[in-house]
């Protein structure tokens, strides 16, 4: 197959895809609906999805400056044969504020000299629809107010119409809020702050603007001063407007297939399997729970073709280890290392429980980020939780997938390694031995004793809870099962299923675990009791035909281990 397309890993850039013959998954067909939408739209996603590329395909397409390339860049595109009267109509300002907070000066000033380089970009771009020398003089202006200022005039006086697209609207505030605190956010966002005099200026003076970011925080803020925006983010028509669904997934791996770009013997169908447990399962509007495929993200997908292509098989870490970045970047933002009680409880009950029934609010302003009502939301714009049913009047907003669910156990992780160090490398080892030769006793005595020597942990919540995200945290980080708790094996949920994860790893053991916990006072009869009970349940979990499948020719071994507050009192294979 002649010029086989690459893979646009980490490109951000529409017009260098379509040019450069890379991979373009089409979204062109959503321009006519964002027609149909009031003037100004926000759309919020979380990090990784493809709202660079989208934004930067908007330009291209609106421009009156790249009008006479439509045919060469979307002559092969959906909007290519139903293109829009408003093609090619505008004069666009493209603003990336994730660009604006770095520098030396002090915050006004790198906003300022960032926003007045684009409107000299701006000048030169167009200086043919106004008059010779037009550029210079946007140039002499002295800042971003005033440039925009003069702007206005311009073209209201010929009629030009203007279109104003902004990416990462929230990323210099989140920057800010991270690092210098609420204080000096408060003042950009509110009153006469600068920031929030620039969200002003826009209103009237463009036809059209678009924005994207990561969180609604900083939208709430600014909006009293610029309340002409939609948030569009949580609308149906909009659920699959960026991400890959599935169908977009099999066509691109097909596509790769055929260009003989993955081995002749590869198996399609096998990949998405892979794949879907990792990377998939997010829907952003209630109403398509039952209408429409749940979302890929996208970079995920691209990372994992990438690896594919180049080794013949998966990726050896399925997670992307570019994504620790926005891991950081996150947990900053919702900042969990200053996090209350009440806010580790929603975490732990997520973590243990994989959801969480609540009301999704759709804004909020900064001062709310620590409001435990609040908290569940703002995990669901981070792509932390998805929305996945229904209850009465509320929704159930859920983990999505593998990827994310290492990232609440890290976060658990990392809270317990702080109290009490545990040698990772000496646990390697062990889960090396648990996996291949079915030597399980010292992993679990290592992780008891650790917990054990955690007391503070304990005091936070005592009980099988605590007990089982411990657990579950320092078990979680093997490669070679897939940890999930409290899963539903023939009609009853075991504490802890370590399903192995056979298409990487010829793993020849599997586990199901079943933890007790006894109180110091309880009596001997209640602990023979409880001890007799664990072992019919655990058989029980072990006889469903579930279980056969998830372990193939593993051999499985049910431990029932036995704790009377802090100590482990008994625990043996049955």
């Amino acid at each position: 197959m002649e010029n086989v397309k690459r893979i646009p890993y980490g490109v951000s850039n529409f017009v260098e895809v379509v040019e450069q013959n890379q991979y373009y998954v089409d979204k062109t067909m959503y321009l006519p609906l964002l027609e149909e939408q009031p003037n100004s739209l926000f759309f919020i996603r979380p990090r990784r999805f493809g709202k660079s590329i989208f934004l930067s395909m908007l330009w291209a397409y609106y421009d009156i400056a790249q009008k006479d390339k439509f045919q060469e860049r979307f002559g092969n595109l959906w909007v290519g044969s139903h293109p829009t009267p408003s093609q090619g109509k505008y004069q666009v300002l493209f603003l990336d504020f994730s660009r604006a907070s770095g520098g030396s000066g002090s915050l006004a000033e790198n906003f300022d000299r960032y926003c007045g380089m684009a409107m000299d970009a701006f000048g030169k771009t167009y200086e043919r629809y106004y008059f010779p020398g037009f550029a210079q003089k946007i140039e002499e202006l002295p800042d971003f107010v005033s440039k925009l200022n003069y702007l206005n005039f311009q073209t209201r006086e010929k009629n030009i119409p203007l279109y104003l697209i902004i990416d990462e609207y929230d990323n210099f505030t989140n920057v800010v809020l991270n690092e210098q605190g609420n204080e000096v956010y408060h003042a950009l966002t509110h009153a006469s702050g600068f920031y929030r005099e620039v969200f002003k200026k826009f209103k009237g003076m463009f036809e059209r603007i678009f924005m994207t970011g990561v969180s609604p925080v900083t939208l709430d803020d600014l909006t009293s001063g610029f309340n002409i925006g939609w948030n569009i983010s949580t609308s149906y028509q909009f659920n699959m407007m960026l991400g890959f669904s599935e169908e977009d997934v099999r066509t691109m791996l097909q596509y790769y297939k055929d260009a003989g770009q993955l081995p002749d013997n590869t198996d399609i169908e096998a990949m998405i399997t892979e794949m879907k447990p990792w990377y998939d399962n997010y829907c952003f509007a209630e109403e398509c729970l039952d209408r429409d495929p749940k979302m890929f993200n996208c970079d995920m997908v691209l990372y994992y073709l990438r690896n594919y292509m180049n080794l013949g098989k998966s990726p050896k870490l399925m997670i992307d280890p570019n994504t620790r970045t926005d891991y950081n970047k996150m947990k900053k933002l919702i900042q969990l290392d200053r996090l209350d009680g009440d806010r580790k409880g929603v975490l732990r009950k997520i973590t243990d429980e994989g959801q969480i029934v609540t009301t999704l609010v759709t804004t909020f302003p900064a001062s709310e980020i620590a409001n435990p009502e609040i908290f569940p939301s703002l995990l669901f714009y981070y792509g932390m939780l998805t929305i996945s049913a229904t209850r009465g009047t509320r929704i159930i907003l859920s983990i999505p997938n593998n990827n994310v669910r290492k990232q609440y156990y890290e976060f658990m992780l990392e809270e317990y390694q702080n109290k009490r160090y545990i040698n990772m490398n000496k646990l390697a080892d062990l889960f090396d031995n648990m996996a291949y030769d079915g030597q399980w006793r010292e992993t679990f005595e290592f992780i008891a004793q650790a917990y054990k020597e955690n007391s503070s942990v304990r005091s936070a919540i005592e009980g099988e809870r605590n007990l089982q995200g411990f657990f579950t945290a320092y078990l979680s980080v093997n490669a070679y099962y897939l940890i999930a708790p409290e899963v539903e094996l023939n009609h009853g949920f075991c504490d802890l299923f370590l399903m192995p994860d056979l298409l990487r790893y010829e793993v020849a053991h599997s586990y199901i675990v079943e933890l007790k916990y006894l109180s110091a006072k309880d009596s001997e009869a209640k602990a023979q009791k409880q001890w007799q009970e664990a072992v019919e349940q655990i058989k029980g979990y072990a006889a469903g035909r579930k279980v056969q499948m998830m372990i193939q020719q593993t051999q499985l071994h049910l431990i029932v281990m036995q704790f009377r507050g802090c100590e482990l009192e008994r625990m043996e294979e049955v």
